[in-house]
């Protein structure tokens, strides 16, 4: 069960939403260092903040990044990661003149994918047993 902190209300409904997203370099390149990192998780919490959604923690390698988020049911996911991806992908290669080089064709830090998976809760074997033990009105 997730944690009271973690419960938000809107004006019809109470929720805790998690996902976690992972978005990949264009081509797979091994192209970020720890200063493209930390200035990405800066980004990547502004455009978060915009969409009042939380941003609950932020790493990566060379050529992934990995961002649990907190989310309003009023925000479609996809919504979300097409602003991520785009606000981090041209601030990032505008502050970063480097980084373009990897893309002079595409010219696109981000491949048009992306892994969205829920998490947090309770597993789904332990709700569909809580489901089935429900009491039926007679």
């Amino acid at each position: 069960m997730a944690e009271y902190g973690d419960i938000r209300t809107g004006r019809h409904c109470v929720f805790v939403l998690h996902a976690h997203l992972v978005f990949v370099t264009k081509f797979r390149h091994r192209v970020f260092t720890g200063a493209h990192l930390e200035r990405m998780e800066e980004i990547m919490r502004g455009v978060c903040g915009d969409f009042e959604t939380g941003l609950r923690e932020f790493n990566g390698e060379s050529n992934h990044v990995h961002l649990p988020v907190n989310f309003p049911p009023k925000i479609a996911l996809s919504k979300l990661v097409n602003s991520l991806k785009g606000v981090s992908s041209r601030r990032m290669r505008q502050e970063f003149p480097e980084l373009a080089r990897h893309y002079y064709r595409a010219n696109k830090l981000w491949s048009g994918s992306y892994f969205a998976g829920s998490v947090g809760g309770a597993p789904l074997s332990v709700l569909r047993q809580y489901i089935e033990q429900q009491n039926l009105p007679s």
